[in-house]
């Protein structure tokens, strides 16, 4: 008979790891519920402002809880996580951190916003910019094999910080075992972001979820793949979008290309700072690639829903 565990808050570790010992072990059709902690680790909390940026320990960010290991788990199956329940607790942020994201020369400098989540559909970004709650996991992985131990920022064949927004309630993500056990280990949850995540912060935050965990044996994928019901994007498509484009024979240009136009679009139009049009732009704005096939110039867009801005 399936059973229910409550993964221990308490629990978290910080490196992909297949030599620790997991924490709980499942079998197929068993649930597992989380209440997991921002990305943080508690060194952004409500009162922070943006020159506490420059004191992260890096070392202390992406606690994940895990691993859970599914018992009979072997390299060659597939292990599948089905998300019950996802919703956020209480509170969010988003951050643009020197150095990084797709356009760390145009926004050098820290910037920290703090969201209340506490009404469970919505949070405002201003008064006038409202931007949908739509929770999912930004990292879910199983343990990569082999003997290092890498950190949780990048993903892999193995899933990790995967940043996938669409893997939300009612979805089903499928991992390529790479270990005994699988060991699972998920955090890093987003209460909102659009895909890309340009700025490189969702709204990061304290998440509850309720996953239910099964394994398909003998059946080998290469990298993660994803089930999720729709529409896309429900909660947005009937305001419709205004769209820019980055034309480039290099589709990272091209990217930047488009991210760049899109967040003079916002400023322009709507009266935003240029450094709250890119953040806004890591939440809400959507990339996606248009041509690859008209050599030597492929076409990245990016998509802008209007329904943010109540019209």
């Amino acid at each position: 008979m399936a059973r229910t565990h409550y993964f221990p808050e308490d629990r978290v570790h910080y490196v992909w790891d297949n030599e620790q010992e997991p924490v709980l072990t499942v079998e197929p059709g068993d649930t597992v519920v989380y209440r997991t902690r921002e990305v943080s680790d508690g060194q952004v909390t409500p009162d922070s402002t943006a020159e506490d940026l420059a004191n992260l320990d890096w070392e202390k960010l992406y606690p994940l809880a895990g691993p859970v290991a599914m018992r009979g788990a072997e390299p060659g199956d597939v292990l599948a996580v089905e998300v019950l329940d996802i919703h956020t607790v209480g509170w969010g942020w988003t951050a643009i951190l020197p150095g990084f994201g797709l356009l760390p020369e145009d926004f050098p400098d820290a910037y920290l916003k703090i969201f209340d989540l506490t009404n469970g559909d919505y949070t405002f970004f201003k008064d006038d910019v409202v931007i949908p709650i739509e929770p999912f996991f930004g990292t879910m992985g199983v343990s990569p094999t082999g003997p290092e131990k890498p950190v949780i920022m990048p993903p892999g064949p193995f899933g990790g910080n995967m940043d996938t927004r669409h893997i939300t309630k009612g979805s089903v993500l499928y991992l390529p075992v790479q270990h005994a056990g699988a060991l699972f280990s998920c955090g890093d949850a987003h209460a909102a972001q659009g895909d890309g995540e340009v700025c490189v912060t969702g709204i990061e935050c304290p998440m509850y979820a309720a996953l239910r965990f099964d394994l398909v044996k003998g059946k080998s994928i290469p990298a993660p793949q994803f089930q999720t019901p729709g529409p896309l994007t429900p909660l947005v498509d009937d305001g419709g979008w205004y769209a820019t484009m980055g034309v480039n024979p290099d589709l990272m240009q091209a990217t930047k290309d488009s991210v760049r136009a899109m967040v003079e679009h916002i400023s322009t139009t709507y009266g935003l700072e240029p450094v709250e049009a890119y953040a806004l732009a890591s939440l809400v704005v959507d990339l996606k690639i248009s041509e690859v096939v008209d050599a030597p110039n492929w076409i990245v867009s990016s998509y802008l829903p209007l329904a943010v801005f109540g019209s």
